[in-house]
């Protein structure tokens, strides 16, 4: 084992990006050992938060076995390792670009008023009622019904997935809505 390392240590680096890229990632502790500081004052540099810089110089180290195959030996190690650090920088700022546009769009939304204990009441019961309804269907009707009814899939969505004809899916759908019907009515009287 340390005759290993030993042997990974006296190698350049860009035959220890050949080694990584090949799958023997010994040679990833080495780079990091010997570039982390300069990654980590890379980043920093970007303006990233300093609470963030340790995930991303991870997030750049973590990224290099990945990468290592597209290395062409054009550039220093050290200067491509920068540009899989500025890669992740930009990748973790669009996703926090992401995050606040979804953060303001739900910040707009207009805020619902909420039902009182009465009508949350009857949205209960409605639901249970429905509920009961649909258990006492059977398992084929039940599972078109749901499919396409309350899960918006297409009939020939139904039909592939549950692997059935179009036509079986139209008439279990049929049978389904008029058992329904029933059901209901038999409940509400």
């Amino acid at each position: 084992m340390r005759a290993a390392v030993r042997l990974l240590r006296d190698m350049t680096d860009q035959d220890l990006l050949s080694e990584i890229a090949s799958g023997n990632l010994g040679g990833l502790g080495i780079l990091f050992d010997q570039y982390e500081a300069d990654i980590r004052r890379f980043i920093g540099q970007l303006g990233v938060r300093p609470a963030e810089v340790d995930d991303l110089v991870q997030m750049t180290f973590l990224d290099v076995p990945h990468a290592a195959a597209s290395f062409d030996g054009r550039s220093a190690v050290r200067s491509w390792l920068f540009g899989l650090a500025a890669m992740v920088v930009r990748r973790h700022r669009r996703t926090l670009g992401r995050l606040a546009a979804n953060l303001v769009a739900w910040a707009r939304q207009p805020i619902r008023e909420l039902p009182n204990a009465g009508e949350r009441f009857e949205i209960h019961e409605e639901a249970a009622r429905a509920e009961r309804a649909l258990s006492r269907l059977s398992q084929k009707k039940r599972e078109v019904f749901v499919m396409v009814e309350l899960e918006d899939a297409s009939g020939k969505d139904a039909a592939r997935a549950l692997g059935i004809p179009l036509a079986t899916v139209w008439t279990r759908l049929h049978h389904a809505r008029r058992e329904l019907r029933q059901y209901l009515a038999e409940e509400g009287s």
